[in-house]
């Protein structure tokens, strides 16, 4: 396996690594020490932009500048690149937090993972999978699998298995025993029907071919909420040596605890320390919030598990403390080092290192004008919601997730308009381009502009306005008062409207970094008993454009 993960060059010119626990430190505190100086980023939400009139709290000389730009001059910001004529402390803000973030390009699999080969997965176990899970699952069941040998390991907890689509490939095409472990009931019974059907066609492979003596078990799956590291070593010290799971197990509390015991034994893990089938590999694509963490704290604590393979996501759901309590068990800070930094992130900072610059910068011009409109609107309604319903504004309302749907739905429109009419889309102005993205926000057809008058095209905005806040009422099951002045709320966001592209990609800039730091967190923890470890890396496994969330933290015991 790669060395330690790579660094940039931060604010003056410094070079950061993480090969060691006192380098990962440096570089938690050099991030810590430039988020400082933009705490008014991390705490804001853009719902609010209008009504706490976010745009303040930026240098003027940057938001002049940047409401100037191009939308996908604007979209680039968050990926780390500038242009010539921009002031020389805006372009010193985005290339220190691209410097201050993890390399994100795809690591080259072979020279990370000597011997490792990446196969495309056969239509029969990749069914159901869409093109960014396929991805994900050759590169990772692929380097799992590599890794389990290295350790001498022929059993693979997936921790948080979904619908088993890892567990399956690890199974079926790796030839480990996996025990899958999801806190959904409904995914342990899908994973299983799934896996006997793919086990028929496995099974025909075989007799037709001289492998018959060639064995492969289905996953077992365990429906458990892991909610600590004694709860997953219990759940794997019960089931890691039985082979009989026909049927799924679910795991509730500490009754249904016992009588699994009762049932398939009770051995602890040290009582199979001398058994090789009791060496055991943790691995996790995309385990939720505090759930890697648990992962990362269990490595550590058992030691049975000889490796570790997490792929975090959802910080949003992270739990946050920051307190010095020997017992924290809280999912950020994790290491001894980050903790003595004091320093909290919030929730909108842990939304915020959710986002994917990598897919903003691919966005044309169309589409990133959608974007942006659809925040503008959002804010905008907040304002009404704010005067006009102020109880529901302490709730920090969400109207759902038809912001992705109506991107999907506007590049789909894209796609066909290209296929109809590639020369038309291309002359396009910036006005009909966003006529066109307001018009797919609201699911309306898209028709050329008959006029180009100014008026006309305000008057159009302002429609699409009243429509979008009479939406969000209907998805938060509010009444339509009569007395809203949806004209008034127009009229004073309006003219700001332009600053929220500009505002957005500055603040959607801090994420990598903030991922970066969470990132770092865990690395340290790790790096902090290394007495006990043989490495600990980071490595970014995945196209960056197709899975965002792509570092793997990897680690192996002496």
């Amino acid at each position: 396996m790669a060395g330690g993960g790579g660094g940039g060059t931060g604010t003056g010119g410094r070079k950061y690594s993480c090969k060691t626990a006192t380098e990962t430190l440096e570089w938690i505190h050099g991030i810590i020490g430039f988020l400082a100086r933009y705490r008014f980023f991390l705490d804001a939400h853009v719902v609010n932009f209008f009504k706490d009139r976010l745009w303040e709290a930026v240098d003027g000389e940057w938001m002049d500048c940047l409401r100037k730009e191009p939308v996908e001059k604007l979209l680039q910001i968050p990926s780390g690149v500038v242009q010539d004529h921009w002031p020389a402390s805006l372009k010193d803000y985005v290339l220190t937090v691209r410097s201050l973030s993890l390399p994100r390009d795809q690591a080259d699999i072979q020279e990370a993972f000597p011997g490792v080969r990446v196969a495309e997965l056969n239509n029969v176990i990749s069914q159901g999978m869409n093109r960014k899970k396929k991805h994900e699952i050759e590169v990772l069941a692929a380097v799992i699998g590599s890794i389990a040998r290295r350790v001498g390991s022929n059993t693979v907890i997936d921790v948080g298995s979904g619908q088993g689509y890892l567990a399956q490939v690890l199974s079926f095409e790796q030839d480990l025993s996996v025990i899958a472990i999801d806190a959904s009931s409904h995914h342990g019974s899908i994973t299983d029907a799934r896996a006997k059907r793919i086990e028929k066609y496995y099974a025909a492979k075989l007799c037709n071919s001289r492998l018959q003596n060639k064995g492969f078990s289905r996953p077992r799956t365990v429906t458990c909420q892991v909610l600590s590291p004694a709860m997953l070593k219990h759940v794997g010290s019960s089931l890691v040596q039985v082979d009989d799971l026909d049927k799924p197990i679910i795991i509730r509390g500490q009754a249904d605890r016992k009588s699994v015991e009762e049932t398939h034994g009770s051995k602890s893990l040290s009582s199979l320390k001398d058994n090789a089938k009791s060496s055991l590999v943790l691995a996790g694509l995309h385990a939720c919030g505090d759930l890697s963490v648990t992962m990362l704290r269990t490595f550590m604590e058992c030691d049975e598990v000889k490796a570790v393979i997490s792929v975090g996501c959802c910080y949003n759901l992270l739990s946050e403390d920051d307190t010095m309590e020997a017992d924290n068990q809280f999912g950020f800070p994790v290491s001894n080092g980050a903790k003595s930094a004091s320093f909290k992130l919030g929730k909108n900072a842990r939304d915020l290192a959710c986002q994917s610059p990598d897919r903003w910068r691919t966005l044309g011009e169309a589409a990133g004008l959608h974007n942006f409109e659809l925040h503008s609107f959002r804010a905008s309604f907040q304002m009404v919601l704010f005067r006009y319903y102020p109880e529901i504004t302490f709730k920090n309302p969400s109207i759902g997730r038809q912001g992705k749907a109506m991107r999907r739905q506007h590049n789909r429109r894209i796609l066909e308009l290209d296929a109809d009419s590639a020369d038309s889309a291309e002359s396009f102005s910036q006005k009909n381009c966003s006529t066109w993205a307001r018009n797919c926000l609201l699911n309306e057809p898209y028709s050329y502009p008959e006029s180009s008058n100014e008026e006309s095209h305000v008057v159009n905005r302002y429609s699409m306005f009243v429509k979008f806040c009479k939406s969000g009422l209907d998805r938060l099951e509010l009444n339509d008062l009569q007395d809203i002045e949806y004209s008034s709320v127009w009229k004073e966001t309006e003219e700001f409207s332009e600053l929220v592209g500009p505002y957005w990609t500055l603040r959607a800039a801090l994420g990598p970094i903030l991922e970066t730091l969470l990132l770092l967190d865990r690395l340290l923890y790790l790096q902090e008993q290394s007495n006990v470890l043989s490495e600990a890396v980071m490595v970014p496994l995945f196209d960056p454009v197709l899975s965002p969330r792509n570092v793997a933290l990897i680690a192996r015991k002496i």
